[in-house]
């Protein structure tokens, strides 16, 4: 199937197709003794997952254990039909994410306010999981792969307050989530992600920091694909943090409303984005992955917080 990628050390990357585009989400299959999913992708890209482990040869009794980063609805909002179409397979999240996998009424009215008419055409319904069937991860946790490799768990905050990033020991493979930000794997463009509510400067550098201590040999960006120039990578994210966060301070100094402190942002910082210069197509995938407005409003939500 040419949404699949394989990528050494039994590891494959899955485009999920999120909307109809190409290369927005990815799921990662790790396919040992213990098969693995890292990753569902929204509930509409539920069935190309599906298809994909079916071509892997992942049965709907193959499949161990289904692994999320974060419960946002491009990560995690197909777990409940995977869950469904693989009912062996434990669910396993951040322990503060794990009540939203059982009942996400109140995930998905408040992602209904952010998208509006946009929300069925992105994400699609996160539909709930039986509470039976979930861990909930702690500060770190481990997933048994089989044949002695794990992927061990660390808690990774910042981005969302129920953020984890996984390693694996068996390829030191590092799925970042959206910790470390976005990556435009065409242009190597790497963007950061602050959305509201739950964006804090100090503790999203602290994340960076603890992912270059694990000493990871490949960063797995579930937007977008491998990267192997990890300290270089690591670094540029947090300077993306920094240069973001300096200049939406600019323009809350300003008084800007959102729409012209994100316009301002945009512009400010479009000589850093090879993308921004690029097709139409590509330019507009870019947005999509990690849309200025967003990032703006988290970084206010969180400069509101701290410096009121």
């Amino acid at each position: 199937m040419e949404n699949i990628t394989a990528l050494g050390g039994d590891v494959y990357e899955i485009d999920t197709r999120m909307a109809g585009y190409t290369s927005i989400t990815a799921g990662y299959l790790i396919l040992g003794d213990r098969p693995c999913l890292v990753e569902t992708g929204t509930s509409t890209s539920a069935p190309v997952v599906r298809d994909a482990l079916t071509a892997l040869g992942v049965g709907p009794g193959d499949l161990a254990t289904v692994v999320v980063t974060h419960i946002h609805l491009d990560h995690a909002g197909g777990v409940g039909d995977i869950a469904g179409f693989y009912p062996d397979a434990e669910i396993v999240v951040h322990e503060k994410g794990a009540r939203h996998l059982a009942d996400p009424s109140r995930l998905m009215a408040s992602a209904r306010m952010v998208w509006g008419d946009k929300l069925d055409t992105l994400f699609g319904e996160l539909s709930p999981t039986e509470a039976s069937r979930i861990r909930a991860l702690g500060d770190t946790g481990t997933i048994d792969l089989g044949n002695g490799r794990t992927l061990n768990s660390h808690y990774s905050p910042g981005h969302a307050r129920h953020h984890v990033g996984l390693i694996d020991s068996g390829t030191g493979d590092l799925y970042v989530g959206d910790a470390a930000g976005v990556y435009l794997p065409e242009t190597g463009d790497l963007r950061p992600a602050t959305p509201p509510p739950d964006f804090d400067l100090r503790t999203a550098l602290d994340s960076i920091a603890l992912f270059e201590a694990l000493g990871p040999q490949r960063l797995l960006f579930s937007h977008y694909g491998p990267v192997a120039d990890v300290q270089e990578i690591l670094g540029r994210s947090a300077e993306e943090l920094r240069v973001w966060v300096d200049t939406t301070r600019q323009a809350r100094t300003e008084e800007m409303e959102l729409d012209h402190a994100a316009a301002m942002v945009r512009e400010r910082t479009r000589s850093r984005y090879a993308a921004l210069n690029m097709d139409e197509t590509t330019a507009e995938r870019f947005e999509l992955l990690s849309g200025p407005t967003s990032n703006v409003a988290g970084i206010l939500h969180w400069l509101d917080r701290v410096q009121p």
